[in-house]
């Protein structure tokens, strides 16, 4: 069955005839394990990687390292609860190290990613530090590699 995941992580488009051959199982075995899976949250969606330099939309991704106070009883997940109700965060990540969360939100510019984070990140009660970090540039995420785009090719895209 861990097999069945990764094939659904590595690519989600694949029917189910195609899992359940890949898999060594059948089809009814195959559609019944998915759904075991979604109803267990094993499966929590599914979703496509975009390269979205590559298009007209314009996007500011940033990755925010927060220390917190951790709460008696709750340590960190109440204050990492309130940090992703906020539709601007994409991802929020429990570390280890010199910060206790990593936040990525993405915003359409510079100005509205420094908004997010002065006026409703740094604001809220338990948040003691931030430092933001623009992503500059993707090279692979989830493990699959952006195209180096070469300078003729950005051209068009930009124009």
């Amino acid at each position: 069955m861990k097999h069945l995941l990764e094939l659904l992580e590595n690519d989600a488009t694949l029917t189910t005839p195609q899992l359940a051959a890949l898999a060594g199982m059948t089809e009814e075995e195959t559609k019944a394990a998915i759904a075991q899976y979604e109803k267990d949250r094993i499966i929590l969606g599914y979703k496509a990687i975009i390269d979205w330099d590559r298009t007209q939309r314009e996007a500011v991704t940033a990755l925010i390292e927060v220390k917190v106070t951790p709460q008696r009883g709750n340590g960190f997940d109440r204050v990492a609860q309130r940090i992703y109700q906020y539709d601007e965060v994409e991802s929020v990540y429990l570390m280890s190290g010199a910060f206790d969360l990593t936040v990525i939100i993405s915003g359409r510019t510079l100005k509205e990613v420094a908004t997010f984070v002065s006026q409703k990140l740094s604001t809220l009660e338990d948040v003691t530090a931030t430092a933001t970090h623009f992503i500059l540039k993707k090279y692979k995420e989830k493990h699959l590699i952006f195209p180096i785009q070469d300078a003729q090719e950005e051209r068009f895209v930009l124009e």
